[in-house]
C-alpha cells in the first residue's frame, strides 16, 4: 500500500511521460505479482465499485472532527475532491500505526466493508483514518469512494511493463485486452514469455483513426488511399478460434450473447480467423439508425420481436488473423484482398465493408454531404500500405466525419461538476422555445474553455432565480450553440426528442434568447434525419 501510494503521488506530481513510465517500471520491477496486478487494474482505468455511501463518510467525518456538515461542504467546494477533503480534515497518524500491509491485502479488507453493519464500518474505517499517514489515507479514501483515477494512458502502462519485463509491448497489449481477473496468477501469465491458453479468447488492440485535420490534397495521391464509409454501429472484433466464437466491443466488453445471428454467421469462417469491423442494425441492404441497435443492447432478454425490430450484420473491414497467423504487419491492401476472398459469398449477416471507387479527391465532398441519407457518419481514409497498428497512430488512418447538427439553445439550469470542477457550475441544461415556453432539450458539460467556465460560474451565482438542491435555475438569457450527432424520438424526455452526444460549440453572446431555436425546428430535423424511436 505504501509503495503504491508513493507511485500514485509520483505520477500525480509530473506531466512528463518519460518520468511516468520510469516510475511505473520501477514499481513493477519490485512489486509482488499479487500487488502489481491491482496496481495494473487501477492504472488501466478500472475501478472498484463504490464500497461505502458518501453520506456515511460525511457523517463519520463530522463525528471524528467535530465540524458541522455545512463547513465540511464548504471545504469540499474549495478542495474539489471528497477523498482529499477527508484526508485533510481528519487527524491522521494519531493512533499507533497499522502494520505494513501489501496492497492486495488492503483490497481484501476494503471489499469486506459492505458485509459489515454501519457501526462496524465506522469502527473499522475511523481506525484506519487515525492510523494511516496522510498520503496512504488519501489513497485509501480514493479506493473506498471508487474515485481513484490515475493520469496515465494504457499505452504508457504497457511501455512501463515492457521496460520492466523485457517483453514486447505488442504482446503485452494483446494479453491485456478483454476481461481479466486481478490476481497474481494473471499477472504471472501476463509477464510470462510463453503463450498462455486464455490468449485464444483475447482480441487484438484496436487500430484507431484520427480526426482529419488537413486538406485532402495534403494526403498525397488519392490512389494511395482506401476510402470507406464510417459506419455508425458498435466497433468490434469477431474471433473464431479453437471452434469457439468471441465478439468483443472496442470497449473490451464481450458482447457475443447479444448478437446470435453474427455468431451463427461466424461459424462459417475458418478456424483461426479474427475480423475487425462494425456491428450494424441493417435491413434491406442499408444501415439503420443507431437507435435501432440500442433496442437490442438495452434488453436483458432477446425476444423474437426484438430480433426482428433490430436485425444486425457484422460489416467486416479488416482481417487481423487468418489460419492462426497474425496479419497485422501486412499492408492494408494485402489484408483487404485476403478479407475479400474470405467473406464474399458467405452468410448474409457477415458482409464486406464496401470501398468508394478511387478517383479525384474532389469527388468525395458531395458524397460525404449525403452521409446522413445513408445513415453513415462520413468517411474513413486508410493508407493502402499501412499496417494494423495499436491505438491512434496519426497519419495512416483518418476519420472525416460529416459536420454535426447545430442548434442555438438557452441556458436554464446549472449545477456543480465533479473532481477539480466540484466548486464550479459546469454542468448545464439547455432549452428551446415551445410556443412561449422554454422546454429543456439537452444537458452538456464540455466545450467551454477554463476562462469561459469561470466567467459563466460567476454569472450563474449572480443570476440564480431558484435553487433545487445543488441545481440552480438561472435567468433564461444566455444562448449557446450546441452540436450533436443525431436525434431521435424519446418518450423519456419531456420534449419528446433525445439528442446524441450534445456538447457546447460556443457561447452566443451576440444572440438574444428570443432568437434561440424552437422545438418546431428540431421536429423538422427529426422528420428528415431522425430515428423513429430512442430507448
Amino acid at each position: 500500500m505504501k509503495t503504491f501510494a508513493q507511485l500514485y503521488e509520483a505520477l500525480d506530481a509530473t506531466t512528463s511521460t518519460n518520468a511516468k513510465v520510469e516510475a511505473m517500471a520501477a514499481y513493477f520491477q519490485v512489486a509482488r505479482p499479487e500487488d502489481a496486478v491491482w496496481a495494473l487494474f487501477f492504472l488501466t482505468g478500472r475501478r472498484l465499485k463504490r464500497l461505502l455511501p458518501n453520506r456515511s463518510l460525511d457523517s463519520w467525518t463530522v463525528a471524528l472532527t467535530g465540524l458541522p456538515h455545512w463547513l465540511i461542504g464548504e471545504c469540499y467546494d474549495a478542495v474539489g475532491d471528497f477523498a482529499e477533503t477527508i484526508s485533510l480534515l481528519v487527524e491522521s497518524g494519531t493512533a499507533a500505526p497499522t502494520p505494513e500491509l501489501p496492497l492486495a491485502e488492503w483490497i481484501v479488507r476494503l471489499q469486506s466493508l459492505p458485509e459489515l453493519d454501519e457501526a462496524a464500518q465506522f469502527q473499522q474505517v475511523s481506525r484506519w483514518w487515525r492510523e494511516l499517514p496522510r498520503r496512504e489515507l488519501f489513497l485509501l479514501n480514493k479506493l473506498v469512494t471508487g474515485e481513484l483515477r490515475v493520469g496515465v494512458s494504457d499505452t504508457l502502462v504497457v511501455r512501463a511493463l515492457a521496460q520492466a519485463t523485457g517483453l514486447p509491448a505488442a504482446s503485452l497489449s494483446h494479453r491485456l485486452m478483454g476481461s481479466w481477473e486481478a490476481d497474481g496468477a494473471f499477472f504471472r501469465q501476463l509477464v510470462s514469455p510463453d503463450t498462455t491458453p486464455d490468449e485464444l479468447s483475447r482480441p487484438y488492440p484496436f487500430c484507431l483513426a484520427s480526426p482529419l485535420d488537413r486538406p485532402l490534397e495534403a494526403l498525397g495521391a488519392p490512389e494511395e488511399w482506401q476510402v470507406e464509409w464510417k459506419w455508425d454501429g458498435i466497433r468490434g472484433q469477431l474471433l473464431h478460434r479453437s471452434q469457439e466464437i468471441f465478439l468483443w466491443s472496442r470497449g473490451e466488453e464481450l458482447i457475443t450473447p447479444r448478437f446470435p445471428e453474427v455468431v451463427a454467421a461466424a461459424r462459417g469462417l475458418p478456424d483461426g480467423t479474427v475480423l475487425d469491423g462494425e456491428v450494424l442494425a441493417y435491413e434491406n441492404d442499408s444501415p439503420l439508425p443507431f437507435s435501432r441497435l440500442q433496442r437490442r443492447i438495452g434488453r436483458q432478454k432477446l425476444t423474437p420481436q426484438i430480433l426482428a425490430e433490430a436485425p444486425v450484420v457484422f460489416m467486416a473491414y479488416d482481417l487481423l488473423e487468418e489460419a492462426g497467423e497474425d496479419l497485422r504487419a501486412l499492408r492494408l491492401s494485402q489484408r483487404r484482398a485476403r478479407l475479400q476472398r474470405l467473406v464474399e459469398g458467405g452468410a448474409p449477416q457477415l458482409r464486406l465493408s464496401p470501398v468508394v471507387p478511387p478517383g479525384p479527391w474532389a469527388q468525395l465532398e458531395p458524397l460525404r454531404a449525403g452521409s446522413r441519407e445513408r445513415n453513415v457518419e462520413g468517411f474513413i481514409l486508410k493508407r493502402l500500405d499501412s499496417p494494423y497498428g495499436t491505438g491512434r497512430k496519426k497519419g495512416d488512418w483518418w476519420k472525416w466525419k460529416v459536420d454535426p447538427f447545430s442548434i442555438d439553445a438557452v441556458l436554464v439550469y446549472a449545477q456543480p461538476g465533479s473532481g477539480r470542477r466540484a466548486s464550479l457550475f459546469t454542468d448545464y441544461t439547455f432549452a428551446v422555445w415551445s410556443g412561449e415556453e422554454l422546454l429543456p432539450i439537452a444537458k452538456a458539460y464540455s466545450g467551454l474553455s477554463d476562462v469561459e467556465i469561470a466567467e459563466l460560474d460567476r454569472w450563474v451565482r449572480a443570476h440564480t432565480r431558484e435553487r433545487f438542491g445543488p441545481v440552480r435555475a438561472v435567468e433564461p438569457v444566455q444562448v449557446f450553440e450546441l452540436h450533436f450527432e443525431a436525434l431521435a424520438r424519446s418518450s423519456r424526455h419531456k420534449s419528446g426528442i433525445a439528442l446524441r452526444f450534445p456538447r457546447i460549440s460556443r457561447w452566443r453572446t451576440d444572440k438574444p434568447a428570443a432568437e434561440a431555436d424552437t422545438l418546431a425546428n428540431l421536429e423538422l430535423l427529426l422528420d428528415r434525419y431522425g430515428a423513429a424511436d430512442a430507448p
